[in-house]
Parts: structure tokens; sequence; C-alpha cells
């Protein structure tokens, strides 16, 4: 593929909707056609890595084999893949930050006002860039965070014809009327659509399987 091709998962609502295993799941499935697939998991806290951090809060850290401690959603992409990955494929915005500013000590930018947008933003389309057919961009939280917005700005700023932007929601359930809900959904895409990016997938998350009216309801509404 003479282009970088990327794959999108965002998530919208509220947090811990798999989007980890939705991007992993997506990624065996291409790979099983012939492709070789590369995952890129970004995260807004501004921890460098989250060895640090409350296993209770963040969930257990995972160790790749070149000894870096990264999201456990890396554990689903490499079981799934059957791959190893390196500790750069694990995006934090400590990290963006350190990683740029230490570029701005270094003389990189010298003339310039380094800023948010494009030297941060650049720098991370920068970290997306991998060697593999299509590479998988899992942008952790929720839309509409503040923690993620600069990824966000990333991906808008890629996002073309080479690329295919996936979003999991969830699609809450009702007791008192016993009705699926879409307003969530479309308040998130919503969301998105206000920053420039438009999804081609949306996953919706509920116990029960999805009413078809609803999905045509999810459909119209969001295009």
């Amino acid at each position: 593929m003479p282009e970088d091709n990327y794959i999108f998962v965002t998530g919208g609502v509220l947090s811990g909707l798999g989007k980890g295993l939705i991007s992993a799941s997506v990624s065996k499935l291409l790979q099983l056609r012939g492709l070789e697939l590369e995952p890129v998991k970004c995260d807004g806290y501004l921890n460098v890595d989250p060895g640090t951090m409350n296993p209770e809060e963040h969930g257990e850290v995972y160790v790749l084999e070149d000894g870096t401690e990264v999201d456990m959603d890396f554990g689903h992409y490499e079981r799934f893949l059957d791959i190893e990955l390196s500790g750069d494929r694990n995006l934090t915005s400590g990290k963006i930050f350190k990683e740029v500013i230490d570029k701005e000590r270094e003389g990189d930018y010298l003339g310039e006002t380094v800023q948010m947008i494009p030297h941060v933003t650049d720098h991370i389309k920068q970290k997306f860039e991998t060697d593999a057919d299509i590479t998988v961009i899992e942008v952790g939280g929720t839309v509409g965070d503040i923690e993620n917005r600069l990824y966000l700005e990333a991906l808008r700023q890629l996002q073309g014809e080479n690329t295919f932007h996936i979003h999991a929601t969830l699609i809450p359930y009702l007791e008192t009327t016993g009705e699926q809900k879409t307003k969530p959904t479309q308040h998130s895409v919503k969301e998105l659509r206000s920053i420039g990016l438009q999804p081609d997938m949306i996953i919706g998350r509920n116990k029960e399987k999805l009413e078809e009216d609803i999905r045509e309801k999810i459909s119209l509404f969001t295009d």
C-alpha cells in the first residue's frame, strides 16, 4: 500500500466500552486477510507511562518484551495478533509533552513559538507512523474529555480516503419505558463533528441485541 492507512477507534458517552477489544478484534479480522497491522494506544494522562498509577483506578499494567510498562490493552493486541510490540506504540500526554520539550531544548524549533498546534499535534502524527499496511489508533477516554483533545485533533488532520473511523458508544436501556435510547449516541457524534471528525462505523454497546428501529435511528441521525 503506497499511502499510510489508518483505522481510528474512539469512544463516547462513557469509558470502559471495550475499545481495546474492538481494536484488537478488527485488527485480527484484517490480519486474517493477509494485512499487517500495527496498533497504537493514546492516553491523555500526564504520566509518562502507567507504571506508577494505582492499578485499582487504571487497571493493571502490561509489561512488553522490551520491559516497557504500558496500558493493559496491549495484552489484547499482542495475544490477538500474536505479535510483539514496542513501548513507543503507547502514547501518553506526559510522554508526548516531554519529547516536544526535549526537542525544543535541543534546538529543533529554533526561531519558532512552540504551540499545541502544530508542534504537539505534528509530533503525535509522527508517532502514528509505522511500516504496517494499516495502523490502528485507539484513543483512550471519552470524546469531550479535555485530556484527549490533541489526539483527536491529530486524527482530524489525518482523516481522508485512507482512514476509517470506528466510534464505540453506549446504548442505554431505560427500564421504566422498556426502550433502548439513542440520544447519548447522537450527542456523542455531535461532539465528534464539532471538532471535525465523522465516524464511518458506530458500535453501540447494550446487554441485548440492538433493535432494528434503533439501528435505523442511529444511522439517520449520525449519517
